[in-house]
């Protein structure tokens, strides 16, 4: 039977390169996309934690994954939670997401902010020497290759490239908070604060003390450490739906092309299938042929869509330094098995309808 498998699958190259191409694809698809989203929120995670705070505090009705854009909430908090005790140091940090690209400039206090996690380090100019400068990290700077005294221009406005520092504290691109404010109509407010603590082991005191404070209850106050353990898939909204969407698309191409193959081939083997049949051949022979073939090309499909997914991981992050994409063994299995019962559910019928060919009319088939 295997050799009657291969056979066939030799006799009609061009149609099995079809179907295992489109197998592949159905695996990069999954794959590509789902490891940039992981790739996404993973690097999110690294670049918050990089930045070294104990704890942050964010507006009222705010969610862990509100508050990236926009200023609103006074920066006169920040006089309020200095007092906080075991409170050594508060950054307050403007943000704001930029038309030009799916970016997030960071507006802060340079030694408050650095007060978190210790200085920037610089690999090329230094810091903001007024307040049409903007820092730049490494990936940026080759992304976009900006280098120290290059001009740039971010929210409408031309910045100098003072320097560029080493990745991974916070966002991508700093500016100073006043800038920030300025340039969004929010002076006086700010998006987040960054705490640091005399000693992490205080974070759960210091956040209940927090919302003890006159006005402060309803204000989104939690450690980084748990908030670092919330950017997770099952707590970021529309992922599990967006997946399920590029899954359910990727179960429609297989499902699709593997039927067509499979049906074509059933009619154009009528004959052959009816020599089988009058040899002996029972029906769950011939179903299993047909699936025989399904799997042999639903594997070759998966291992060359696994293979291509590196090959287009290297090449997308050769040419878009700023974005990762994170192919996981999980992920890999979950795309094989994926693809592999779209495939069989596509060659269900044609393998049934095969399989219930009366063999005299099949021999006399022209």
């Amino acid at each position: 039977m295997n050799k009657l498998v291969v056979s066939n699958l030799i006799h009609r190259p061009l149609r099995s390169l079809i179907s295992i191409v489109s197998i592949a694809a159905e695996v990069i698809l999954i794959l590509i996309i789902v490891g940039l989203l992981m790739g996404i929120l993973n690097d999110n995670r690294q670049r918050q934690a990089g930045i070294g705070a104990d704890a942050m505090v964010r507006p009222p009705g705010s969610s862990f994954i509100s508050g990236v854009s926009g200023a609103p909430i006074s920066i006169k908090v920040g006089d309020v939670l200095r007092k906080v005790p075991h409170v050594v140091a508060v950054a307050p940090v403007a943000t704001q997401l930029t038309t030009e690209a799916v970016e997030v400039v960071y507006g802060i206090d340079l030694p408050s902010f650095e007060a978190m996690g210790g200085p920037f380090h610089y690999l090329e100019g230094g810091p903001f020497t007024g307040p049409d400068d903007i820092l730049v990290d490494d990936f940026l700077s080759q992304s976009k290759n900006v280098h120290a005294g290059d001009q740039m221009k971010v929210l409408n406005h031309e910045f100098r490239v003072s320097g560029v520092v080493e990745h991974g504290k916070g966002g991508r691109k700093f500016m100073p908070i006043g800038t920030v404010q300025d340039l969004i109509g929010a002076p006086g407010k700010v998006s987040m604060f960054y705490i640091k603590l005399d000693d992490p082991r205080n974070v759960d005191e210091v956040v209940a003390s927090i919302k003890k404070v006159p006005g402060m209850e309803n204000y989104y106050v939690l450690s980084l450490s748990e908030w670092l353990s919330l950017m997770t898939p099952s707590h970021l909204p529309g992922f599990k739906v967006f997946v399920d969407v590029v899954i359910g698309v990727s179960v429609c191409i297989g499902f699709i092309v593997i039927f067509q193959s499979m049906y074509t081939a059933v009619m154009e083997r009528t004959r052959e299938i009816g020599i089988l049949k009058s040899l002996g051949a029972t029906n769950l022979y011939i179903v299993n042929v047909v699936l025989r073939e399904t799997i042999l090309l639903a594997i070759a499909g998966i291992i060359v869509g696994v293979v291509l997914s590196f090959f287009l991981r290297l090449a997308l992050v050769h040419h878009y330094p700023t974005i990762r994409i994170e192919l996981t063994t999980e992920w890999m299995l979950r795309g094989a098995g994926i693809a592999m019962v779209s495939a069989l559910l596509g060659a269900i019928y044609p393998a049934l309808k095969a399989a219930r060919k009366d063999p005299i009319e099949a021999l006399a088939y022209e």
